[in-house]
């Protein structure tokens, strides 16, 4: 105890000094801090994310290559799968090129939310059900543009139709609310088979086949048994799970354990140089 003033008056010999290695300190913890718990919400998020709901598309592009409508039925008959459901995904815009507005095209089969992360109103879905221009809107989406039911709302889109025209014209008829794991950004769910008989190209064909599994402990081998149905092909598929992709978009992100690491490291060298000198 006799020896803390001398070092106390040592620590302070040079204020400026002393009061710079505090900081650091501080910066040091709170980096890690910060990394930490975005490391964590990250991998929650993950883990979160359904492991019983598969997406079936090309081997060769997540949604750059289409599949045929065709493999519908021999998917379906595979022991394990619960629904499928075929989606195209297309991008629009409303009013200006900026805002962009992606529209997801499904069959309103039996039970076809259960192939998604879509929490969408009864209501909602039997009017949605019933008409071949209806579109749900996400909540965000419609607040943001001021959309309300029985609105029918212009889009223009890549996808052109049979006529040459680019412009789209669908009715609201509810909204939803979307749990998936980067799911964000504005969207609309329309009918498919109106969006197929109506576009100019690539009819018969989708980006990709959502399924859901009965049981999430079988989800592994119900993938390798629909993707063997298009085996040596010309359109060989790759199922994955969405807890599958959503690792593969933090994969793609970086490493947060080494980056971590490599943080917490390079501050303690600074305050280690900052000590010694």
């Amino acid at each position: 105890m006799k020896f803390l003033p001398l070092i106390w008056s040592g620590i302070w010999r040079k204020p400026g000094r002393t009061i710079l290695i505090f900081l650091q300190v501080g910066v040091a913890f709170a980096l890690f801090g910060v990394l930490q718990g975005l490391k964590t919400g990250v991998q929650h998020a993950v883990d979160a994310a359904r492991a019983d709901l598969l997406i079936v598309h090309s081997r060769l592009s997540l949604i750059m290559e289409g599949l045929p409508i065709s493999l519908l039925g021999p998917i379906r008959s595979v022991p394990g799968v619960g629904v499928a459901i075929p989606v195209e995904l297309f991008v629009c815009h409303y009013q200006k090129p900026e805002q962009g507005v992606l529209s997801v095209a499904v069959t309103s089969d039996k039970d076809w939310t259960t192939a998604f992360t879509f929490a969408i109103a009864p209501r909602d879905l039997d009017a949605f059900a019933k008409s071949r221009t209806a579109a749900l809107v996400l909540e965000a989406t419609a607040k943001k543009y001021g959309w309300k039911i029985g609105d029918r709302i212009p889009l223009i889109c890549r996808t052109v139709q049979k006529n040459g025209s680019p412009n789209w014209t669908f009715e609201v008829v509810g909204t939803f609310t979307d749990s998936d794991f980067g799911g964000g950004g504005d969207k609309i769910i329309m009918s498919l088979p109106y969006y197929d008989e109506a576009r100019a190209t690539g009819r018969g064909t989708v980006n990709h086949i959502n399924v859901s599994v009965t049981d999430p402990n079988h989800a592994v081998p119900v993938a390798d048994a629909i993707d063997r149905l298009s085996a040596n092909s010309s359109h060989e598929t790759k199922t994955e799970s969405i807890r599958e992709l959503a690792q593969q978009q933090v994969q793609q992100i970086g490493d947060f354990d080494f980056l971590i690491r490599a943080v917490v490291s390079a501050v303690l060298a600074a305050l280690l140089f900052a000590i010694a000198t």
